[in-house]
């Protein structure tokens, strides 16, 4: 019996390099995974202009013409409720009527988030979805979450991430009973501001995760954590000053390299080993940012996503769906 395939809506105009990355990192998805199939949601013209440059498997790619675009500065909920032929919205009423499996979108974060909630729905009994980011760190993977939907968060629903991120790690990423943190200033259980200090103990009686307690902000790095727990303000600071870091850290390293005859020549003996090391530590390796507790799968990628992150978040997609990820928090929650 053939294989079930796995349908992506991709918004094919969200973000800095659409459609031209979008396209690139679709084809080496395809090229890839035989078993997945792309809808390409976007401006028909310009998608077929960009197609034109590759040679693919067409029963892999189908287009679907939405010709507005949601930009990153306009409001979320008005331009969900108003903009009903754009690439994000198109995209998610793929998946909403069971046309797709999942959406990925580079687009307006807000419009996204609000999409997700209004047009596919909330899984009954989870209070609120969330982002939960994956990155590197010096002892393998880790997840945070929340890293961009919930702001204003309550101890209840951090309770629910850390349950909803446990069971993506445990099916997905294959982390047997993950390590969860919740970010604190300290290690010591009375640190905190109210937030942490009302949940601490909520994450202990639930017998459901791995509690190991507070994880300060370099422990993430440390890998002193499985899964990380916090409000989105908190968690989208770390992320933001974690890919600023790794930027300016590259740049440094790139100019010592190149700063004179002897530096190039070391540079040269360890390409292979740095370029190595650094994919290791690259974000575009994991993908995008899945929102937990959805009905179906809404990913999140990067505004400057380049083709490895879209592909990685294509091929991510079909992990989701291959382990009923919906379903195991719907069962378990």
């Amino acid at each position: 019996m053939a294989e079930e395939k796995t349908i992506v809506a991709l918004d094919a105009m969200g973000g800095d390099f659409a459609p031209a990355e979008q396209i690139k990192g679709t084809i080496a998805a395809i090229n890839d995974n035989s078993n997945i199939i792309v809808k390409l949601v976007g401006r028909e013209d310009d998608i077929k202009a960009e197609l034109a440059k590759y040679q693919y498997n067409a029963d892999q790619i189908e287009i679907v013409n939405a010709p507005t675009v949601i930009e990153t500065s306009e409001s979320p909920v008005k331009a969900i409720k108003t903009k009903k032929d754009s690439s994000m919205v198109t995209a998610l009423y793929l998946v909403k009527n069971g046309e797709a499996d999942a959406i990925i979108s580079c687009g307006n974060t807000g419009a996204l988030l609000v999409g997700g909630q209004v047009i596919i729905g909330r899984i009954k009994g989870i209070e609120r979805p969330a982002l939960g980011f994956v990155m590197p760190s010096l002892k393998g993977p880790v997840m945070m979450i929340d890293c961009g939907a919930n702001v204003d968060a309550r101890p209840e629903m951090l309770v629910q991430f850390a349950q909803m991120g446990s069971i993506y790690l445990e099916n997905i990423m294959k982390i047997k009973n993950p390590r969860v943190g919740i970010v604190n200033i300290g290690e010591e259980e009375e640190k905190g501001n109210t937030l942490v200090k009302d949940t601490f103990p909520l994450l202990k009686e639930c017998s459901s995760i791995n509690f190991i307690g507070s994880v300060e902000s370099r422990g993430i790095t440390e890998g002193a954590a499985d899964l990380v727990v916090c409000d989105a303000f908190v968690g989208n600071v770390i992320l933001k000053m974690y890919e600023g870091v790794a930027a300016a850290l590259l740049t440094k390293v790139k100019g010592a390299m190149m700063a004179n005859l002897k530096t190039k020549i070391g540079a040269l003996l360890i390409k292979k080993s740095m370029k190595s090391t650094l994919k290791e530590f690259s974000i575009e390796e994991y993908g995008g940012a899945p929102m937990l507790g959805l009905k179906s799968l809404v990913v999140k990628a990067h505004g400057s996503s380049k083709a490895p992150e879209i592909r990685n978040a294509i091929i991510q997609c079909e992990d989701f769906k291959k382990n009923d990820i919906s379903g195991k928090i719907a069962e378990n929650l």
